[in-house]
């Protein structure tokens, strides 16, 4: 008899992990750039799990808050 593998329970953090298709659509990239930032290291923070990658929601808002930019020769810095 088979023994059935069971599931973590569902938190807020797990709710939040999104794949790289589903991380492109919510940051309005094309999943191809995201691909490209994956590689070049300028990209979101990201999880592998096996050889799938993931991405947390929050980690896509962090990232994305660190690209402000007052104009385009002047990127506006967070507190250090």
């Amino acid at each position: 008899m088979a023994r059935r593998q069971q599931s973590a329970p569902e938190t807020p953090q797990t709710l939040d992990l999104m794949t790289p298709g589903e991380a492109a659509e919510f940051l309005h990239l094309s999943p191809i750039t995201l691909s490209h930032y994956r590689y070049q290291g300028r990209g979101p923070v990201y999880r592998k799990h096996g050889w799938r990658v993931f991405y947390l929601k929050a980690d896509l808002l962090a990232w994305s808050e660190r690209q402000r930019w007052a104009s385009t020769a002047e990127p506006i810095r967070g507190p250090s």
